[in-house]
């Protein structure tokens, strides 16, 4: 009875993820799959010790890769259900990373001020993600930095504030983590219509000052 409990349960979770995946490609929002937790290690890839347990893509090709397709998508978590979902970022949206404590005190000023937040995702109780509006740029020095895009504790002014933007990626929901938790909304993602479409993003200027500060006062 027990094994039939964890084969129905471990089915459920694979068709999530794949709905998932459709739910973003519907929005606009490239896929590529992502390693999960294996079944006798934290990773699902061949690496010895790997130091971003089932957090990283399957393949180094995943930038490119990485598809709105519907077949594609379908085809990819057919044969790996269980993997999880790598959102790239700097093409549709950037991703400003920053711990719980000052991501709760971000939302409540954001609140307070009118300043809209966005979708925003958290990585079990540790970490919030606020999804922003990227830049098209003119040439290469339009681009945003992706210094934050780093060991936070290395950002001195910024502590504790990772900034994903081009060449980088996050998990999305409901992406699984070796310790059991999973990846989940806390303001999911809609598009203009209320299902899909183009996702109203924010001004990455206007949260990323709040998120600064807060992230500050919280290492303060």
């Amino acid at each position: 009875m027990a094994e039939v409990l964890y084969r129905r349960k471990r089915r459920h979770a694979a068709d999530s993820m794949l709905d998932a995946a459709l739910g973003y490609a519907a929005l606009g929002w490239p896929v590529a799959r992502g390693t999960s937790p294996g079944q006798d290690r934290a990773c699902s890839c061949d690496r010895m010790g790997c130091p971003d347990p089932a957090a990283h893509p399957v393949t180094m090709a995943w930038g490119v890769e990485a598809s709105t397709d519907a077949d594609v998508i379908r085809r990819w978590w057919t044969a790996t259900p269980e993997a999880n979902i790598i959102l790239p970022t700097g093409r549709v949206f950037d991703v400003f990373d920053v711990p719980r404590e000052a991501g709760v005190m971000a939302l409540a000023r954001m609140g307070r001020s009118g300043v809209p937040s966005g979708p925003v995702a958290t990585a079990e109780t540790s970490r919030y993600l606020f999804f922003v509006a990227t830049r098209s740029p003119v040439d290469e020095d339009e681009w945003w930095s992706c210094r934050l895009d780093c060991v936070p504790e290395a950002v001195e002014d910024m502590p504790g504030l990772r900034w994903h933007c081009r060449d980088s990626f996050v998990l999305g929901a409901p992406s699984q983590l070796p310790s059991g938790g999973r990846f989940s909304w806390i303001r999911a993602p809609h598009g203009t219509d209320g299902t899909d479409g183009a996702v109203v993003l924010p001004d990455p200027i206007a949260v990323l000052g709040i998120l600064a500060d807060a992230s500050e006062e919280f290492a303060g």
